[in-house]
């Protein structure tokens, strides 16, 4: 008794010269060679360029970033927020 084992391609028969099959294999070579674009293509000099730029100095200086907008401690609603986190932190030590 032998033991051969065969295996079958599954799926579909693909043409290997057929439009698409040359242009995944020019995408696979590029991708071997470093050479594969991919994404929206950067602007030197533009704005945002420069932003990143800044702030991967002030990272790099060790100048702590926050993200958002800051905080107004004044406003009303500032206020209104110490307050309320005051009474609960009162009524724990209550309780």
């Amino acid at each position: 008794m032998k033991n051969t084992t065969e295996t079958q391609q599954l799926g579909r028969p693909s043409n290997p010269n057929s439009a698409r099959q040359m242009k995944i294999q020019e995408r696979l070579e590029k991708k071997e060679a470093g050479l594969l674009k991919r994404g929206r293509p950067v602007i030197e000099g533009s704005k945002r360029q420069e932003v990143m730029q800044k702030r991967s100095e002030k990272v790099s200086n060790g100048i702590e970033l926050r993200k958002g907008r800051p905080v107004n401690v004044s406003s009303k609603r500032q206020i209104e927020l110490a307050k309320k986190s005051n009474s609960d932190v009162v009524e724990l030590e209550r309780g």
